[in-house]
């Protein structure tokens, strides 16, 4: 079943990461008070650090009742958590280091194991973490590349069609390396899914996705459709530059 997406657009990169922040923030509200916790899986890369960073403010984090959040991961670089091309190393740094999150409820893909290992770890952790046997994350965070992937699911790749397992290492051919993702098993399982979005390089594939292209081989991010959930675009202007005529 196709949900219709909420889309929000916004005056720059700044305001971007703001409306993504305050997305986080009433996620976290409705699912603490609902169940007592909330499950957020994070995204990589140069947008979600702004809204990081946005989040870790005072004005922000102070709305946040951390002792209930786990952060999990969309997706991984095969490095340590060291490395500066790690998604962890990214958020530890702009987020989980200046708020009062327990260590025990951040839950690391770890990318300086054998991949395959990592991933199996991964998919185990979050089949024991969600104990009512349903992995549904509350808030999943994606991007979206120029050509087409999110989280690591890219052109060409097998992941994309995985509907077994929660979580996959696969080898990159366009990045010349492997990366460990979520399924769109796992993804499509979440309360809500957010696209976070930014610049101009995207605006042809932001409509190409929006307008659901049916080739998910070629068009990755087509495969991501909520089961039974709310789907928001949270888009700068630059990014929701050809939306106009939908």
């Amino acid at each position: 079943m196709n949900v219709t997406p909420e889309l929000h657009v916004f005056d720059n990169a700044d305001e971007l990461a703001r409306g993504t922040a305050d997305l986080f923030v009433a996620a976290a509200a409705r699912a603490i008070a609902h169940s007592g916790s909330f499950r957020a899986a994070l995204s990589g890369g140069s947008t979600p650090r702004l809204f990081l960073r946005m989040l870790a403010t005072s004005a922000y984090a102070s709305q946040v009742d951390w002792r209930h959040v786990h952060l999990f991961w969309g997706d991984e670089r095969c490095v340590p958590p060291s490395d500066a091309a790690s998604n962890f190393r990214m958020a530890r740094q702009a987020l989980i280091d200046h708020v009062p999150i327990p260590a025990s409820q951040v839950h690391r893909m770890e990318g300086e194991l054998d991949p395959g290992a990592a991933a199996a770890e991964y998919d185990a952790l979050l089949r024991r973490e969600f104990t009512d046997g349903v992995t549904r994350f509350d808030l999943t965070l994606l991007g979206l590349g120029d050509n087409g992937h999110t989280a690591s699911l890219f052109p060409g790749g097998t992941a994309v069609r995985e509907a077994e397992h929660l979580v996959v290492a696969e080898f990159i051919e366009e990045v010349q390396a492997s990366r460990i993702t979520l399924t769109p098993t796992a993804i499509n399982a979440s309360a809500e899914i957010a696209f976070v979005v930014c610049g101009s390089d995207k605006a042809r594939m932001v409509r190409r996705v929006i307008e659901r292209s049916p080739d998910i081989d070629a068009v990755p991010a087509t495969a991501i459709m909520p089961v039974n959930g709310r789907l928001v675009w949270l888009l700068d202007d630059a990014a929701a530059a050809h939306l106009e005529a939908i």
